[in-house]
């Protein structure tokens, strides 16, 4: 089946799907119109599963591109599907029997991506073989204090983003819009990516105050970064302004994190502004352009994509910004941002499960 003959169809959709309904079941739990769950369900499922099933979408398919040997298919890729899918459903009555199953995908993802990169001699992208047993370690984590595990989950997710967003967010500029001029510096590469690992590592050891100051640092440093990559050249392709706006949500999520240490916004906004603009938005962008691309489709943004787009960045907006603007709204802003991600994940969602359940439309292989 064209299904699962490649990592994203699959984790994509079930990515798609789950986020668009995952979502407003919180804001309904949240708003006291449906029972709740257990407490942490809403961050535990959004990360594990929503935002780890994106990233296994993106490494089984990146992975056989950068090793040009053949990732996990057919039968193996539909177990690891279903040992994801079986996670969630646990989670809605059991977040510990939920944990145990991620700690079994995360080794499995981890797995079906070593295989590859070790036979192949692929020692630059060893380290994300690690960072997929640090998931199943973070949901370990959670397990035993909940905060912490979702804390560092969040910072592995980050980690990934910048890393792979500098490695594709230029390209995909200076490809996708002839004359932008994206560049890159030595130093800014190594602030950038050093500020998170430093970032990862105080709040391993628990140095809030510490973090706190790496957090503005690190916050000027994806901002020069983000400059270096001339995000303004990019306004009239949609395809490619999504990663940037996107990767500015993490400017935006490190610089409310500092503040937070100093106790001036809430700590749940630089959350949101991490989980609702920079992982939405990446994941978004990312799924769209990877999905056409592997399908044999112009790297073009329909209407469709362009929609998913606006929503997912109305409801970051919502979610992070309205709040601060209007404080009193609160409960109302949380709503309409439910609303917005729901809409715009279930929008990919239609408008890929064709794309991505059928062959590719060259008629060459995945």
């Amino acid at each position: 089946m064209a299904l699962f003959s490649l990592g994203m169809r699959p984790f994509y959709l079930l990515a798609g799907a789950f986020a668009a309904l995952a979502i407003p079941v919180r804001a309904l739990q949240y708003t006291g119109w449906v029972p709740r769950t257990e407490a942490f369900w809403h961050g535990h499922e959004m990360l594990f599963g929503f935002a780890f099933a994106v990233i296994a979408g993106f490494l089984l398919s990146a992975v056989r591109v950068w090793t040009q040997r053949e990732t996990v298919a057919g039968f193996g890729l539909a177990t690891l599907a279903g040992i994801w899918v079986a996670a969630r459903v646990l989670a809605f009555f059991s977040l510990p029997a939920a944990v145990a199953v991620d700690v079994v995908f995360a080794i499995g993802l981890a797995i079906a991506i070593g295989r590859p990169l070790i036979a192949s001699g692929n020692r630059r992208n060893y380290f994300f073989i690690a960072l997929m047993l640090g998931m199943g370690a973070a949901s370990v984590g959670f397990h035993a204090n909940p905060r912490f595990g979702l804390g560092i989950g969040l910072d592995i997710v980050l980690l990934v983003m910048a890393v792979i967003g500098g490695r594709v967010i230029p390209m995909f500029t200076n490809s996708g819009v002839p004359g932008a001029g994206a560049g890159r510096t030595k130093w800014s590469e190594f602030a950038a990516i050093g500020s998170l690992i430093a970032l990862l590592a105080a709040d391993l050891a628990g140095l809030e105050k510490a973090a706190a100051a790496v957090a503005a640092i690190a916050a000027l440093a994806h901002a020069i970064r983000l400059a270096l990559w001339r995000p303004q050249r990019t306004l009239g392709k949609p395809i490619v302004w999504i990663l940037h706006v996107s990767y500015a949500w993490i400017v935006v999520h490190l610089a409310l994190r500092a503040l937070a240490g100093l106790e001036l916004v809430a700590p749940t906004l630089a959350t949101h502004a991490l989980t609702a603009g920079a992982i939405g938005g990446m994941t978004i962008g990312m799924m769209t352009r990877t999905a056409r691309g592997h399908t044999g489709r112009p790297l073009e943004a329909g209407v469709a994509e362009v929609c998913a787009y606006v929503l997912i960045h109305a409801a970051a907006l919502a979610r992070v910004v309205l709040p601060i603007v209007l404080p009193a709204g609160y409960l109302w802003w949380i709503a309409i941002a439910a609303a917005l991600w729901s809409a715009g994940f279930a929008v990919f969602t239609i408008r890929y499960l064709p794309i991505l359940a059928r062959p590719r439309v060259d008629g060459r292989p995945d």
